[in-house]
């Protein structure tokens, strides 16, 4: 201190909680409205860029979006505000088009119905200023391009415009001195040799070229390829490689590896089918590449690990190179023991050190350099375990519920019911754990007291948990649950703390 003027800066505290703000809702439905089937949101994805988001449907429509608050300057919103451009307006975003992705089909060999429901979607490289992306249904795989084609449309005929048009658009044949002489089919009307034609000096001043003008575009979205054939089950995932030139589709025995490029033919690199399916254990349940390494990829399992293999040890990776899991507490073990530990969703973080993980009552946290057991662990909707024999009963202890990650690593969301989502720190020095709702007021149904991430949860804590919240159906607020509406799909910017999330047919967007 100098003279008692200067006073020591205090160190910088922890982060604050972020404050999650409505910003846009695509198909909000009135009261009472009745929601179709063909139009819940099935799929969400925002491209690496954060400026296009693609939502699919179970109708088998894709809807693309294009954001427009960075548009007029160009650049992102966080280059923007470094180069000191007024950033007030909240993130927007704008219907861009649509396309019929998938149809139902049949499958006449197993007299199976092929449902037209997109299960995925994951953006691929932008080449030349179109957009490509990949779509899935249950069998069949589509790579899409979506590009903006000029629209030609002729602007001047074949009339002189200062005289009067006829009915067809021609002048007419009283006022044109072509019409007098000279028939439409090509003839002349004294039937004088083509060769005797002379053209009067200074031509024929009505007759004129069409002139053919590109004012407008319009959005094409064109099927370049069509995977198809190589799986015997249900598709649950596909992830594109950072190599820009592979990607690979998962259903609950196998793993397939494809090349952009050629459609007919696919490697087999995961195989958990056992010689006597009654000695089946355990399916695949979710795959994903690592962002970095195009070498390695994890895939997770209906026991609740996950596994991460190397595609340089083998051809085929029947061995893992890593297995992440937690074992079971003594004593804890349960009917829906094996039922609530199977893994909905794997997410890497986007550096690809870490892992998140979603099975039905929590969201973990993994590091792959460290395979002993999740560096954190979110309860995500821990008073329902009064319930779960109801939930068994009306299978939604069954529900795939989605997870993401910030593109900074500091906070993972996910969805659970009621049209609620939750969000939490996942750094030590980030302890929020906030509940919102689907709604135009998000914090409506904000928790009182944000817990923090732990290593793993006691059994102890557990059970002062439950005393702690209301009864089976009852959150912590008091807020009764209703298991009809749930928020399966949601997706998280990649370069912002912005969500996109699905409820129902709505597309609900949120920013902090």
């Amino acid at each position: 201190m100098n003279g008692g003027d200067e006073v020591a800066e205090a160190p910088p505290g922890p982060p604050q909680p972020l404050e999650w703000k409505f910003s846009q809702v695509f198909g909000e439905r009135t009261d009472g409205e009745e929601v179709q089937e063909v139009d819940i949101i099935s799929a969400i994805e925002f491209d690496r860029s954060g400026d296009h988001l693609a939502t699919g449907d179970r109708g088998g429509r894709v809807v693309l979006f294009e954001r427009t608050d960075t548009k007029d300057h160009g650049g992102s919103r966080r280059d923007l505000e470094r180069m000191g451009y007024p950033i007030n307006r909240h993130p927007e975003f704008r219907y861009k088009t649509e396309f019929q992705s998938h149809e139902p089909e049949f499958d006449y060999l197993k007299s199976l119905e092929i449902e037209e429901k997109i299960n995925k979607i994951r953006w691929c490289q932008t080449t030349n200023g179109a957009l490509f992306l990949l779509s899935t249904n249950d069998k069949t795989i589509k790579y899409w391009k979506v590009q903006e084609k000029k629209v030609k449309k002729i602007s001047e005929m074949n009339v002189d415009p200062s005289k009067p048009i006829g009915n067809g658009g021609i002048a007419s044949s009283s006022n044109s001195s072509i019409g007098k002489q000279y028939l439409a089919n090509g003839g002349d009307k004294y039937d004088l040799p083509r060769n005797d034609f002379s053209i009067p000096p200074g031509g024929f001043p009505s007759l004129r070229l069409p002139v053919v003008t590109c004012d407008e575009t319009s959005l094409m979205a064109r099927c370049r390829r069509v995977y198809a054939h190589a799986h015997d089950y249900h598709i649950n995932s596909i992830s594109n490689n950072s190599d820009g030139e592979t990607f690979i589709s998962a259903d609950d025995l196998r793993i397939n590896l494809w090349n952009l490029e050629i459609s007919n033919q696919s490697f087999n690199i995961v195989d958990v089918k056992p010689a006597n399916m009654e000695d089946l254990t355990e399916v695949i349940t979710s795959a994903e590449f690592h962002p970095g390494h195009c070498n390695m990829l994890a895939y997770s399992s209906s026991k609740g690990s996950i596994r991460l293999i190397d595609l340089r040890q083998s051809a085929l990776c029947d061995s893992h190179a890593k297995l992440f899991e937690e074992p079971d507490a003594p004593g804890s073990r349960s009917f829906f023991t094996e039922i609530i530990a199977s893994i909905s969703d794997i997410k890497f973080a986007r550096d690809g050190r870490h892992i998140l993980s979603r099975d039905y009552m929590t969201l973990k946290l993994w590091d792959i350099n460290m395979d002993s057991g999740p560096v954190a662990t979110f309860q995500v909707h821990d008073h329902l375990r009064p319930k779960l024999c109801d939930l068994y009963e009306n299978d939604s202890i069954f529900d795939k519920f989605e997870c993401c990650l910030s593109g900074d690593g500091l906070r993972v969301a996910t969805g659970s019911y009621s049209n609620l989502f939750r969000v939490f720190g996942c750094n030590l020095e980030i302890t929020e754990a906030a509940t919102l709702e689907a709604s135009k007021n998000p914090m409506r149904r904000q928790g009182q007291t944000p817990s923090r991430p732990s290593r793993s949860l006691s059994s102890i804590t557990r059970a002062v948990r439950r005393g702690a919240e209301g009864p089976g159906g009852v959150d912590a607020n008091g807020n009764s649950m209703d298991f009809s509406t749930k928020l399966l799909h949601l997706a998280w910017h990649p370069t912002e703390n912005s969500i996109a999330c699905a409820a129902a047919n709505s597309l609900y967007m949120y920013y902090a």
